[in-house]
């Protein structure tokens, strides 16, 4: 098996464990732990020259996980403003096509900016949907509630960032060897 195809199906599939960890950190009560930023900046850094792969898996995944909160939770999946989330996902995945380097340092700082990105997204939409009011004091009201959750967010995203990006690393050197024994 050529290598790129290697790369695509391990990148596919650590990106499908990280989606169900979306359910389970719900089901867990544990809001917006779940790695969403970096799911979208994972799938856009190793999956650069697939690009229409790289914005989809991310954004089904994510619509899989609605879905399922949607028809099989009380949590419910869908709101208004809801594009807004989708519309941070593929942002925070944007933001992954521009990583030259994965290097440790550059991955905790996209890691960071896909966090901050989905967080200022998403509450722009949670604002537009009027939760709070369209007043000046219901803008900062709505970015003020959502600190908590941008904290969760942030540890989510780095934690399944990390995992995603070692994971990944680990399992390419692991195909690597194995081909080579192979060609011998």
């Amino acid at each position: 098996m050529k290598q790129n195809n290697i790369n695509v199906l391990i990148a596919i599939s650590l990106i499908a464990v990280a989606v169900s960890m979306r359910v389970i950190n719900a089901e867990m009560n544990l809001p917006n732990f779940a790695p969403i930023g970096a799911i979208g900046l994972f799938s856009a850094a190793i999956l650069r020259d697939k690009r229409v792969l790289a914005l989809s898996i991310p954004f089904l995944g994510q619509f899989a996980a609605d879905l399922y909160f949607h028809f099989f939770t009380s949590v419910g999946g869908f709101y208004p403003g809801m594009g807004f989330n989708y519309a941070a996902l593929l942002a925070a995945t944007c933001l992954g096509f521009g990583m030259k380097e994965m290097k440790p340092v550059n991955i905790l700082g996209f890691i960071l900016g896909a966090s901050t990105i989905f967080f200022l997204i998403s509450n722009l939409g949670y604002f537009i949907s009027g939760y709070n009011g369209y007043s000046f004091a219901g803008f900062n009201k709505t970015y003020i509630d959502a600190i908590p959750f941008y904290k969760n967010t942030l540890v989510g995203d780095l934690v399944g960032g990390v995992v995603l990006f070692s994971a990944y690393f680990a399992a390419q050197a692991i195909a690597l060897q194995k081909a080579k024994r192979v060609q011998a």
